[in-house]
């Protein structure tokens, strides 16, 4: 292979990877749920509907979009069970939740929704209750899906659960998924390789005829 024709084709392979990189990220709009062990939170592995917390727990709840749990943004701000539950005694028979509710940022948001300010809550509560039901006495009206998914905390969103959104890399906004066609970039991209591609074949051609 000549020097030439390898540029070339160093030239067509680059334009392709350039080309099929997708512009956007797709994700999911929906509240993610969250454990927190001293100053860390971690991706609850369980729902809220089959956690069962203990006495002193922390636990936090995130509006946002995310791809999947390795991508989900967890709740903000400080987070003690000391300062949420300072003015909740203790009674026999029941326990203490400090629960974090973040309703995520505009740009996460439905569109013609603003998000609620960022609250804690302390949820007193008998000792074999879930973290379902720690929410439902402190940030009604829940909204939930036919298949159980928590789609509203407070009443936030209104509509949409779970729904899929595609996300712009590096800008951190979301749009609704839609059928698109291709592309400004995607096209022009094909015709820059037609382009390389018909300027190889001349190449090939003309050696062959001066051979």
């Amino acid at each position: 292979m000549t020097a030439r024709r390898a540029v070339l084709l160093s030239l067509l392979t680059g334009l392709l990877l350039a080309t099929v990189s997708p512009a956007h990220a797709t994700g999911y709009r929906y509240w993610s749920f969250w454990d927190r062990t001293g100053t860390t939170w971690t991706y609850a592995t369980q729902g809220p509907s089959t956690s069962v917390p203990s006495d002193g727990d922390v636990q936090g709840f995130r509006f946002a979009v995310s791809e999947d749990s390795s991508d989900a943004n967890a709740p903000r701000g400080a987070a003690s069970f000391a300062t949420i539950c300072a003015n909740t005694p203790a009674r026999e028979g029941r326990k203490r939740v400090a629960l974090v509710l973040d309703f995520g940022t505009p740009s996460d948001a439905p569109s013609g929704e603003k998000p609620p300010s960022r609250r804690t809550a302390c949820a007193s509560v008998p000792s074999d209750a879930t973290t379902a039901e720690s929410l439902a006495t402190v940030a009604k009206p829940l909204r939930y899906s036919t298949n159980a998914l928590l789609c509203a905390i407070g009443g936030y969103p209104e509509t949409g659960c779970g729904e899929q959104v595609t996300r712009r890399k590096g800008a951190g906004q979301v749009e609704s998924e839609s059928d698109e066609g291709p592309a400004v970039g995607l096209l022009a991209g094909a015709a820059g390789i037609a382009v390389l591609g018909a300027a190889a074949v001349w190449q090939a051609r003309r050696r062959r005829d001066a051979a």
